[in-house]
This record gives structure tokens, C-alpha cells and sequence, in this order.
């Protein structure tokens, strides 16, 4: 056995080596791994050939999984751009990570850096790791000073980033909400399908979703370019914006 109570070096070699064959599918999880910390570890339990000789020894044990190096500074969920893959990182299917973080730890203060396998090309398919989420600006009552980014993948869906709002603001499950995107300086469409992606919805990064209660909000919202709205259903069982047009009342 290895430190820690760890599977034996062999058998960690063979698992890890086994999992990173995975096939990319739409849907699955995969997570980032720094390149440093990986090298230590394929040094540690003798993963390629040529480089067996400190294999088991303790001045190469890799310690707890150290991501600290793909990290913007203050942000433990924010990477650092134009990282390259295998350069700067590897990335491991949810199962691998799961057993080196189970023999190894993650360091503390961390969290796991997972993306999604997302489908890319317009006539062609083919699979890929969204490594860079695309940030969205969330807010209520149409008040821009408090502003919230959080960050989604586009496979997310419309429901989710609704969830997500409601989980930040407060905001009761019993209360009726509905979804627009304010694009050009009028028009407002609605976003009536929650099952839809980001990536379907065409949204982008760098919009900001506001929450509105009232008329004059969507006055205010006019002075911003592109924004998705989430307006919450009045008491009366009317809504500020009216039936459904797509111009600001």
C-alpha cells in the first residue's frame, strides 16, 4: 500500500493509466489537474518506463492534489486564462479524480475544478472539455450596483441559471418568474423554453441578468445592451410586463 492508505503503486499506475483512455461523452464530467502535481505523481508510482528509478521513493511523493497553480489569485473557482491543455493541466474522468483525490487529498481551502463534455461544430460533431465557463452577471430588481457573476457552462439550462437566482436572491419557490433577453434597445424576447442551453439561447459572456418587479425597471434596463431579465409575477396575477410583447412597456 502507499501513503495514506493509498492502492499500491501498481495498481494506482494501471487504474489512472486505464481511466485517462475514457472517451469524451456529451454530458460527463472531467476535471483539471495541474501539470506539476500530475508529473509528480507519474514520478512517484513509476508511470512511464524511462522514469521508474524514484519510483515508491518519498522525496517525489506528490502530497495532496495542488491546483493552486491554475488558479486566479482570491479565487478558488476562477482558473487563469490561456491555459494550454497537458502543458498546464490534465484533465481526468470523474472517476480518476475521484481516486486520486481518495488516495492523495485535495489541498485544503481548494475545490475541485470539474467541466462538462460539451458538443462543438455546426455540421460536424465532435466532443470537447469546456475548460473556460462563460460568466453571466446576475442581479435583482434591476439594482446594477449589487451584481453577482457567476459562472455556467453551456450546457446549462435556462431552469438551471433560474435556480441559481433564486437560490442567490431569495427568492420563494411558490413565486412565478419568466425569463427575457433584452437584446438592441427595445426588443425583449422571451426565454420560454427551460430545458433550452446557454449555447442554444445564444447567450453570451459578459450579459447580466437582472431581476424586475416593476414598469420602471425596464426603463432602466434600456440603458445597458444586452441583458436577460427574470420579472417576478405580481400579487394580483398580472405581470409588469404585460401579456408578452416584445416591446418594453
Amino acid at each position: 500500500m502507499a501513503e495514506g492508505g493509498a492502492a499500491d503503486l501498481e495498481t494506482q499506475r494501471g487504474e489512472i493509466a486505464a481511466l485517462l483512455k475514457t472517451q469524451l461523452r456529451k454530458g460527463d464530467t472531467w476535471y483539471l489537474v495541474v501539470s506539476h502535481w500530475f508529473k509528480q505523481w507519474k514520478k512517484y508510482v513509476g508511470f512511464d518506463n524511462w522514469d521508474k528509478y524514484q519510483m515508491g521513493e518519498q522525496n517525489v511523493y506528490p502530497g495532496p492534489v495542488d491546483n493552486s497553480g491554475l488558479l486566479r489569485d482570491g479565487d478558488v473557482l476562477a482558473i487563469k486564462e490561456h491555459l494550454i491543455d497537458e502543458l498546464d493541466y490534465i484533465l481526468v474522468p470523474t472517476e480518476g479524480w475521484n481516486k486520486l483525490v481518495s488516495w492523495y487529498g485535495l489541498t485544503e481551502g481548494q475545490e475541485p475544478i470539474a467541466r462538462k463534455v460539451v458538443e462543438q461544430g455546426m455540421f460536424v460533431k465532435h466532443c470537447k472539455v469546456e475548460v473556460y465557463l462563460t460568466e453571466l452577471k446576475l442581479c435583482r430588481d434591476s439594482n446594477m450596483d449589487n451584481v453577482i457573476t457567476r459562472r455556467f457552462s453551456k450546457a446549462d439550462t435556462i431552469d438551471m441559471i433560474e435556480h441559481e437566482m433564486r437560490k442567490l436572491f431569495s427568492i420563494p419557490d411558490e413565486k412565478e418568474t419568466r425569463l427575457w433577453n433584452r437584446y438592441m434597445t427595445n426588443t425583449f424576447e422571451p426565454l420560454n423554453k427551460p430545458d433550452s442551453t446557454i449555447q442554444d439561447a445564444g447567450l453570451y459572456q459578459g450579459q447580466v441578468i437582472a431581476k424586475a418587479f416593476i414598469t420602471s425597471t425596464c426603463l432602466l434596463l434600456s440603458l445597458m445592451d444586452r441583458v436577460l431579465v427574470i420579472e417576478q409575477k405580481n400579487e394580483d396575477g398580472t405581470w409588469p410586463r404585460g401579456s408578452g410583447s416584445t416591446a418594453p412597456k
